[in-house]
């Protein structure tokens, strides 16, 4: 298989991938970094053209610089375009140190004997050190799931690759000027180990994006807009979930705003929205770390609180109640104070939330018939302590 088939197929790949990821950038603005990508992978068909270019010119120099610059150019785009996906600032005070590097060691490596180890190593540092600060900063971002671990390994691979072709060059041999660098076995070698890399890497770029956005729509579809926390349908889906786990102390709370009606009716509906959502706001900030908060009706709201016991539920309801009824909301001009009630049962067996649900609003409804702004918990739901005899 000959260097100029090879680099037929890494043209033809850069230019679906780049296709490919521009695409994915139109259709989907969640994507982050997907046009980078796109550009990253457009400047790959620029460096295999101006390869076979090379092949046709009388002093090498001047295009063998620009296909030098142009695939770290490429790196470069590839490398912001995963930061912004992975939601990372790139990286650009290391980046910038490595161009300038390299810009300063263009007239040392090309002023070097073509083919000597020296000038192919200088040549490949500064795309080893690209790909290795791409993988660090994917290691970076804290995510660890397998599609990262994977992707981490394949800029690994292709980091050391990029450090490996100057032994390669040294066993299999290289030509003697740039001009006749299509022929040779080394080329083959080099590039077919670049368009594997090229697709592996791509591919599974292409699968962290898809994972990514089906989890944010997943996300989306269980969250309400206007509080930021989970809508009924997302929050029993992951209280259920919590029950399954094993969370046998768990405790419900139910909360419920007060007289919330009259809210809308005096203020109108925005000012109700507003109210809404600081409420929301105060559970999930009082809320321990692992809380499941949820508005499950239009001024109702359940917290689900995994290894926690009554007398902590009840604590935290009173932590919110406290802090409710204090604060003066600065919401479209409403000049008053507003409470808001509280149910809090325990998780006792095999209930379902179902039964738990059933039991704090149960509480909730005693808080409210009470005369409101306080909390209830719901009794007769733990074991009887075994009677003492009395000698």
């Amino acid at each position: 298989m000959t260097a100029a088939f090879v680099l037929g197929i890494n043209m033809s790949v850069a230019g679906i991938f780049a296709v490919a990821f521009a695409v994915v950038a139109a259709t989907n603005r969640g994507a982050r970094g997907a046009r980078w990508l796109a550009a990253g992978y457009g400047m790959g068909i620029i460096y295999v053209a101006l390869e076979f270019l090379l092949t046709r010119q009388v002093d090498p120099t001047p295009v063998g610089i620009g296909i030098f610059l142009v695939f770290l150019l490429a790196l470069s785009f590839a490398l912001v375009g995963i930061a912004h996906h992975y939601r990372a600032p790139p990286p650009w005070g290391t980046m910038a140190a490595i161009w300038v590097v390299t810009i300063l060691a263009v007239p040392v490596i090309f002023s070097l004997t073509y083919g000597s180890t020296l000038r192919l190593t200088l040549y490949q540092l500064p795309y080893f050190a690209m790909q290795t600060l791409l993988g660090f900063m994917i290691w970076r971002s804290g995510r660890r799931q397998a599609l990262d671990l994977l992707l981490i390994a394949l800029q690994a691979i292709a980091a050391t690759i990029y450090l490996a072709k100057p032994f390669i060059a040294s066993i299999v041999g290289t030509a003697s000027a740039p001009q006749g660098y299509m022929a040779t076995t080394y080329a083959a070698i080099s590039q077919s180990g670049s368009v594997v890399t090229l697709m592996a890497i791509a591919l599974v770029m292409l699968l962290v994006i898809m994972r990514d956005t089906t989890a944010e729509m997943v996300a989306r579809s269980e969250t309400d807009p206007l509080s930021s926390v989970l809508n009924r349908r997302g929050f029993e889906h992951h209280a259920e979930l919590a029950l399954l786990r094993g969370a046998d102390a768990a405790v419900l709370v139910a909360a419920d705003l007060d007289d919330f009606k009259k809210i809308n009716d005096s203020f109108g509906h925005a000012a109700g929205d507003g109210v809404i959502a600081h409420f929301a706001a105060m559970l999930v900030d009082a809320a321990p770390a692992g809380a499941i908060v949820g508005r499950v009706g239009g001024e109702e709201f359940a917290v689900l609180i995994p290894d926690a016991l009554l007398s902590d539920g009840r604590l935290y309801a009173e932590t919110v109640r406290m802090t409710f009824a204090a604060a003066q909301l600065p919401v479209l001009g409403v000049d008053r104070g507003f409470t808001a009630s509280f149910g809090v049962a325990q998780r006792t067996l095999d209930d379902s939330l179902f039964d738990l649900s059933r039991r704090a609003d149960a509480a909730l409804y005693r808080a409210k018939a009470g005369g409101r702004n306080q909390v209830r918990v719901a009794l007769g739901e733990l074991a009887p302590m075994p009677a003492v005899g009395v000698g």
